[in-house]
């Protein structure tokens, strides 16, 4: 009987082991909330612990739009086609990060806005600052409205200055209109 009881206890400890590793997420690097879609340039659609989506707008940051009805994706006017290009280069840019990320970010939840979305900074699950990035290639300018709520806005600061310095993405383009300048003027 108790050369039955060790190794019962041996495979008991083991598979105990095993399942408290398979569901920790430091070991299976599923830490963070999964990326269900990459809405556009500043704004993703993740899914809680709940399984519900929820859509998160980036804090600090504003990137150029993109095309939404058919009747944008069908434009000729200059200035559209302008922003709709770099806009796509931004949601790109910002799916191939969140590919490299595993499909999940972390956030850091700073507010909620008045379409109902929450308002966070994104991170990889490396630590990977997705709003530096995006300031830093020049496919995003940096919101300064609501730059007292974004904890890291001297680093987004910093990463936008360096781009302008450098003539970088939005920054090389001198037909570039600011997205906010272009949504107060596509709603005239």
């Amino acid at each position: 009987m108790d050369k039955l009881i060790k190794p019962v206890q041996f495979w008991l400890c083991a598979t105990i082991m095993i399942l408290g590793l398979i569901s920790c997420d430091r070991f299976t690097g599923n830490s963070g909330e999964p990326v269900e879609r990459v809405s556009d340039g500043d704004t993703l659609v993740v899914k809680d612990n709940r399984g519900k989506n929820f859509t998160v707008r980036f804090a600090c940051v504003d990137a150029p739009e993109i095309a939404h009805t058919n009747k944008e994706k069908q434009s000729k006017r200059t200035s559209d086609r302008n922003q709709f290009t770099w806009g796509v280069k931004a949601q790109q840019r910002v799916q191939q990060l969140v590919q490299q990320g595993g499909d999940r970010v972390t956030l850091n939840i700073t507010d909620s806005d008045r379409y109902g979305r929450k308002v966070a900074e994104v991170r990889l699950q490396n630590g990977t600052f997705v709003q530096q990035i995006l300031l830093q290639e020049g496919l995003a300018k940096v919101y300064r409205p609501y730059l007292n709520k974004c904890p890291s806005k001297d680093l987004v600061q910093q990463a936008e200055a360096e781009a302008k310095q450098q003539r970088l993405g939005i920054w090389s383009d001198t037909k570039f209109v600011n997205p906010w300048e272009y949504r107060t003027l596509s709603k005239k």
